[in-house]
């Protein structure tokens, strides 16, 4: 089905299953169907969603640059959840639709149950972030001048990649195909408008300090320009968790699935029973031992 946005776009949305509602926002180098594992394994229980993010076939491409940025990013959800008749959800996002979901905590916090922020980081560190918008607008130029079927190939042999490659060669070569079939303009308006301009998540502390949903935190750690960041969110984010996987990549729902919803399970169970709660004031980040 397709829903549309209050600017005219239409967006492909698929769900399954019934219960509390999971709106799953997919990542750079995915789509909506990136999110299979967890439909499948969520959809026994819960509500679960999936679209694909304006820029990204079935969803409408979008010509005009000002009609991406992060901000719109997390219209976008809403205006899935609105569609749907859906008032809560959980947020759950990788890599840009992890930004998405950090981002939705900060504009609609009433409208989300919990927030699960996978691989976020990217731009984030303040030493990397004129770097990160080059090499942004860098991709941006390969996809719409060499196109997905040839710069694919390249962009998913990246350093937090090939991770995924050695461990799983068929869901690797499947993330692979999925990848050269982007629409090239809507890559590079992606790239462009919601990754190159997006802020830093450290110039947000004050608003992330101050939000109060239920979220967990996971990255891998050989994805190297997640970590602090990750670690950073967890210090600052009152009622946050934070999971490391262990020789782990970028693409955490499909390198490692198992794990990634075992996690997730444990989190939104935890969640819905009240018990995800805001750090003990007693656990002073400042202590070694106590001694008085």
């Amino acid at each position: 089905m397709h829903i549309t946005t209050r600017d005219g776009v239409k967006l492909y949305v698929e769900e399954a299953g019934q219960g509390t509602p999971i709106l799953f926002i997919h990542e750079f180098g995915g789509n909506y169907d990136a999110w299979e594992p967890q439909m499948r394994r969520f959809s026994r229980r819960h509500r679960c969603i999936t679209y694909a993010a304006r820029g990204y076939k079935p969803s409408d491409i979008p010509t005009d640059l000002e009609q991406y940025s992060q901000r719109i990013a997390v219209e976008d959800a809403l205006a899935v959840l609105d569609a749907l008749g859906i008032e809560k959800a959980h947020i759950v996002g990788l890599s840009m639709g992890g930004f998405a979901t950090a981002h939705f905590g900060l504009i609609a916090p009433e409208r989300a149950l919990s927030l699960t922020i996978a691989g976020a980081g990217y731009g984030a560190e303040k030493q990397y972030e004129e770097y990160f918008r080059g090499v942004s607008l860098s991709v941006a130029e390969n996809f719409e001048t060499r196109g997905a079927k040839e710069f694919s190939k390249i962009y998913g042999l990246g350093a937090s990649r090939v991770q995924f490659q050695n461990k799983d060669p068929r869901g690797w070569a499947e993330f692979s195909e999925r990848l050269s079939n982007h629409d090239d303009l809507g890559a590079a308006l992606t790239m462009r408008g919601v990754q190159a301009r997006r802020p830093s998540l450290y110039d947000l502390e004050a608003e992330f300090a101050r939000m109060e949903v239920p979220t967990l935190v996971m990255t891998g750690d050989e994805d190297d320009h997640c970590i602090q960041t990750s670690v950073y969110l967890k210090k600052t984010i009152p009622a946050c968790g934070l999971a490391i996987f262990p020789k782990t990549g970028h693409t955490l729902n499909l390198e490692e699935p198992e794990l990634f919803n075992q996690l997730l399970a444990e989190f939104l169970a935890q969640v819905e029973a009240g018990a995800w709660t805001k750090r003990d004031p007693r656990a002073d980040p400042g202590q070694v031992m106590r001694t008085t």
